[in-house]
């Protein structure tokens, strides 16, 4: 669970069994770091990072010596590695926020862990919580210190790497993709914090359809599930029930349950809904199934993906802007998050739905698929075939074909007249543009394009 500790600087170095990062055990923590997971055993989901061989059971297990790079939402349990790591290592364990240590401090831990290793052998873990906020300058630092081995690196960030992290860098370590807590995980970890008697133990039950709740709001973040769940057993306790029903849920964090189930027929039932009114030009419905699907936790990430989809699919050139607006809006979601992105998924919903339809797109490419699939194929013609090489020409490809290729620069209107289909599909006619919207004027020229390059021009 990420983010819980961000310590000043570099926090002081810390021998196994007792990094900064390991609860306490005390009642006045939050139930999240009450309950974070103390070995590789209790982290729950991430199986893939938990399997014998895997690069953690190496530097946990195996104590060798490998530099880690954890990238995932928040939630997922990279904080959460990373104290196991501090908690089950013989290694020194030194802790660096990248949100307030500088190129100064980077350097300060690198080399005390480079003087602790010289004079006693003993080995560093240097774990970087949200490395993604580091200037190139500040990660250049933790070049050294990785490269000579002086510490070992276990870095954390929920920005995609490969644009956040520099080159040199990711290739020093190993990149290991956390996934999203799937539901049964979070309620996994819900059900552990109820009975635990460092969680809950057993003092407040949790209705069924109040764990669905939780569950659903949570969204795959195991640590907004524990706060929700020590939110709600407070509000149990204060009036004197002895468990969390699904109204004591809901006043607990003040969001309504909807009734829309991630896993089941409601999410397809109600995304269903949400995509048919859009092509259907019907705003307001759409709007009302994306409130739904909103307030119901839905990943932002899959709304936009189907309003991308949808912006193809349904409006297609009909619109050549939706396409535009959909893909600008799910950048907007990967970059602004929740709440604050549901007006960039409205905006987009809203320009698709009011966008003149064409589905020309689609049933072009499923045209061209079933000619592929059935076999359709022939040579390409032997004027586009490739002619940069030597011994192109005596093939007769390209410059040595019996019709030579013909820039299309040099012509008329900058179309010329020649085959560039296979001869199976030569006459095939795959996009059939609609009268809709900016379609009509691309139909309009594409029927005389068409005509010239096949030699039909009238």
């Amino acid at each position: 669970m990420d983010g819980l500790f961000d310590v000043p600087g570099a926090a002081a170095p810390r021998r196994g069994g007792g990094g900064s990062l390991q609860s306490t055990g005390h009642a006045s923590e939050p139930l999240a770091v009450r309950m974070r997971p103390r070995t590789l055993d209790e982290l729950v989901g991430q199986a893939q990072l938990r399997e014998p061989g895997s690069p953690l059971r190496q530097l946990i297990d195996d104590q060798r010596s490998l530099s880690l790079l954890l990238w995932g939402p928040p939630g997922t349990g990279k904080t959460t590695i990373a104290a196991i790591v501090s908690h089950q290592t013989d290694r020194r364990f030194v802790e660096i926020s990248a949100v307030s240590a500088g190129v100064k401090e980077v350097r300060a831990a690198i080399e005390a862990a480079r003087a602790e290793l010289v004079a006693t052998g003993e080995e560093t873990v240097l774990f970087v919580d949200e490395v993604h906020r580091f200037s190139k300058a500040q990660q250049d630092a933790l070049l050294p210190g990785v490269e000579n081995r002086w510490v070992t690196l276990v870095a954390a960030t929920t920005e995609n790497p490969f644009f956040s992290v520099i080159s040199p860098l990711l290739s020093r370590s190993l990149l290991l993709r956390l996934e999203p807590l799937s539901d049964a995980d979070v309620r996994a970890v819900i059900e552990q914090a109820l009975v635990d008697e460092r969680g809950l133990g057993g003092a407040v039950g949790l209705d069924e359809d109040a764990a669905d709740h939780l569950v659903r709001l949570a969204g795959g973040d195991a640590r907004r599930a524990l706060t929700y769940l020590e939110a709600a057993a407070g509000a149990a306790r204060s009036t004197g029930a002895d468990a969390v029903s699904l109204a004591i849920a809901e006043t607990a964090v003040d969001q309504a349950a909807v009734r829309y189930d991630r896993q089941g027929d409601q999410h397809y039932d109600v995304v269903s809904a949400f995509i048919k009114s859009v092509r259907g030009s019907d705003v307001d419905a759409a709007l009302h199934y994306l409130a739904r699907m909103i307030e119901a936790g839905e990943d932002p990430r899959f709304i936009a993906r189907r309003l991308v989809i949808a912006a193809s699919e349904d409006v297609g050139l009909a619109d050549p802007s939706a396409l535009q607006t959909a893909v600008a809006a799910a950048q907007a979601v990967q970059l602004i998050g929740m709440p604050e992105a549901g007006l960039n998924l409205a905006h987009a919903t809203i320009a698709l739905a009011v966008a003149p339809k064409s589905n020309a797109v689609t049933t072009a490419l499923a045209a061209a698929t079933a000619d592929v699939r059935a076999g359709r194929l022939g040579s390409v013609p032997p004027h586009l075939r490739d002619g940069h090489y030597a011994g192109a020409k005596r093939l007769g490809h390209a410059a040595g074909a019996p019709e030579p290729y013909k820039y299309s620069h040099d012509e008329p209107f900058g179309i010329a007249t020649q085959q560039y289909a296979p001869d199976p599909v030569a006459d095939a006619v795959y996009y059939r543009p609609t009268t809709h919207g900016a379609e009509a004027g691309i139909r309009e020229r594409w029927e005389r394009v068409r005509a010239i390059i096949r030699g039909t021009d009238a």
